[in-house]
């Protein structure tokens, strides 16, 4: 077997590598759900029988004989070698699958990598994975036939469990794997007799029936104790909390992380009148929620009243498994960077419009300032209008609706008073000069925008996308400009309250526009080192969604507490961000953190974007429109904080922006261009 456009070092595809591809359910773009000690079974017992195909080790009834200990060069299965070579008694199959089942996490994530480097798999945003169009071609069977490698091996179990086709140890072993993880029901149309046949292959085979006796001997046991191990979750006291610095300031992140250093990575706040709310902090609870969340949590029950304010359902931050998988590939390219980047000479024309309202003297709200800067690039960047004399309404309608359905701190009753009334109507006026400038006529020859893909989208299936929905998708983007514009007014803070480090941001912006707007291949990580470094620390420090809120759906156990199905949990990803063990003096604002030798922000700590299916999608594009703000703000003017000795407080509701931030324009460096 070879890949027709895969290096000719490829080789075969592994046990593990066959198992993964075989349990990918693309639909959702995730993997067929498999009981956890049964998948790390069946993962376990493929690199073992993959070592068994390559003559390093033998079984038979009793035990597991090494044969030959030279590596194989395979990063999943060596470390399995080493151990068995290690091992002094000799031991059987079963122990060995049971021993290795911990470490099945490990192969997993080799086996995926590699499927992505041989373009067999295509990986996205929010550990999401779908078959890639590379063509396979097997020469197995005296065949020359080509599909996918997912097909192909699908084809290949199909023969050997439908045409009662002789079947090669691979073929044995592969059928044993996916029936102990029990999902051909999933896979193929099964009768009684397909079933006996699966039974008799899986009989066929050594190493596939320790898997099913490791499986079935000790599936129950985990599942039986958890109840009985797992540990009561700790109570914060309300006046602790009520009273405590870093709320009164409100940094909820540094909040959550001191909570966390109290009363450990998972614990409980008994408000009153409302539910408790059960808070996970920490890079290990992170790691939990990203790679494990989708089984146990689910989205929409926080937003479903939020909703129904603009007459929708089915919204994409509310959808979950297939449905959410499915929009976000629809939307992928509309919030990539690419997108952006084919339309860099508008965001610097619509950037530098949005600078020229600053008046050298003047002081500037803050937070507003940079909304308004980033609407004015985003509205018509995305769904082609200008809606600078909205953005007002907008963001105070959407920010009260979020308080009153989502946080549930103000009464519903506060989002129908006649200000909340008026700003209302702002929604149909923008939807208004959007579809205005969206017929056939009006888009031709006009580059492709946000607007435009979630219209196709509707066209092509007004049941996933229906017009109920127009209504909050089309103006998703203005409620996305809020974010990243109160992003924005922390960079620039900080940028402002560090004049050494506005210097180094200002020296590599006057480089980048030395000889005109630099086109995208000029805007490389090494021209841009210091702002690039400058944003992500910032976004640590000051990241705008600290939080997610998700209904546990399936009881599930993190960190040894157990979380009841039905408790509305906290996830706080971006606690790790204040804490020492993760980020070394969480406090300080250093932006060498993230060069090669540091690199703090390479694991499960680093949070800015969101966890798990519903990373932000736009994460790249904000990236970049981010580092071009602050390159011409700083290109272009003098920002001062005013008063100098302000000292900055948060917001924290619904989501972190600066509070009373106040910007005086000290110095215009150069002439904006006509």
């Amino acid at each position: 077997m070879t890949l027709s456009t895969a290096p000719a070092t490829t080789g075969q595809l592994t046990l593990p590598e066959e198992l993964v591809l075989m349990l990918l359910n693309e639909e959702s773009g995730y993997f067929h759900q498999v009981p956890g000690w049964a998948l790390n079974c069946a993962v376990a017992g493929a690199a073992l029988a993959e070592l068994s195909l390559l003559s390093r080790i033998d079984t038979d009834l009793e035990s597991l004989v090494l044969l030959d200990d030279t590596e194989t060069g395979d990063p999943a299965l060596d470390p399995i070698l080493e151990a068995i070579a290690s091992e002094r008694m000799q031991r059987n199959a079963q122990y060995w699958i049971e021993r290795l089942a911990p470490q099945a996490e490990t192969i997993i994530d080799v086996s995926l990598d590699r499927l992505v480097d041989l373009k067999i798999l295509d990986h996205h945003e929010g550990d999401f994975w779908s078959l890639a169009p590379t063509v396979w071609r097997s020469e197995m069977f005296g065949g020359a036939d080509e599909s996918t490698a997912a097909e192909f091996v699908r084809t290949r179990i199909s023969k050997v469990i439908f045409n009662n086709e002789i079947p090669d140890p691979r073929d044995i072993i592969i059928v044993c794997l996916i029936n102990t993880c029990d999902v051909f029901r999933f896979m193929f149309p099964l009768d009684e007799e397909s079933e006996e046949r699966i039974e008799l292959i899986c009989r066929m085979d050594l190493i596939g029936r320790s898997i099913a006796e490791a499986v079935s001997h000790n599936l129950a046991g985990p599942l039986l104790r958890r109840s009985g191990l797992t540990k009561s979750i700790p109570k914060v006291p309300l006046r602790k909390l009520l009273f405590h610095r870093h709320l009164r300031d409100g940094n909820l992140p540094a909040l959550f992380a001191d909570l966390a250093a109290t009363y450990g990575p998972v614990y409980q706040i008994r408000p009153p009148f409302r539910p408790p709310m059960h808070v996970v902090a920490g890079p290990e609870t992170n790691h939990w929620a990203h790679r494990q969340g989708r089984m146990y949590l689910r989205a929409r029950d926080y937003l479903q009243d939020f909703e129904k304010v603009y007459g929708a359902s089915g919204i994409l931050p509310a959808l979950d498994g297939a449905d959410h998988f499915r929009f976000r590939k629809a939307m992928a390219s509309g919030y990539s960077r690419a997108r952006l980047e084919g339309q860099l000479d508008d965001l610097y024309s619509n950037t530098r419009e949005g600078l020229s309202e600053w008046s050298v003297g003047d002081t500037y709200n803050g937070t507003k300032m940079c909304r308004r800067l980033i609407n004015a690039e985003v509205s018509p960047l995305m769904i082609s209008v200008d809606s600078q004399d909205l953005i007002d309404d907008l963001t105070e309608y959407k920010t009260r609706a979020l308080t009153t359905h989502v946080l549930k701190v103000l009464p519903k009753f506060m989002l129908h008073t006649p200000g909340m009334r008026r700003r209302r109507k702002g929604i149909a006026k923008l939807l208004e000069r959007v579809q205005g400038v969206h017929t056939a006529a009006q888009r031709a020859g006009q580059p492709r925008d946000l607007a435009d893909d979630l219209l196709s989208l509707h066209e092509s299936d007004p049941q996933f996308l229906p017009e109920s929905n127009l209504r909050f998708a089309l103006t998703a983007p203005l409620i996305a400009s809020v974010y990243l514009g109160d992003a924005l007014s922390f960079a620039v803070y900080a940028m402002a309250s560090q004049p050494d480090l506005y210097e180094r941001i200002a020296a590599e912006a006057d480089a980048l526009f030395a000889d005109g707007d630099p086109a995208p291949e000029d805007i490389t990580r090494e021209a841009i080192d210091v702002t690039h470094r400058f944003i992500m620390e910032s976004m640590r420090v000051y990241p705008i969604v600290p939080m997610s809120v998700r209904k546990v759906m399936n009881a599930c156990v993190v960190e040894d507490y157990e979380l009841p199905e039905g408790a509305e949990l906290f996830i706080a990803q971006s606690a790790a961000h204040y804490m020492a063990d993760v980020f070394p003096e969480p406090t300080k604002f250093d932006i060498d953190r993230y060069l090669p030798d540091r690199n703090e922000h390479l694991s499960p700590g680093y949070a800015p974007f969101g966890l798990g299916t519903h990373t932000c999608l736009g994460n790249r594009w904000m990236e970049l429109q981010l580092a071009v703000n602050l390159l011409m703000i700083a290109h272009y003017f003098t920002v001062e904080i005013s008063p100098k000795n302000y000292k900055l407080k948060i917001d924290p509701f619904p989501s972190l922006s600066p509070r009373k931030l106040k910007f005086r324009i000290a110095e215009k460096r150069r002439d904006l261009p006509a």
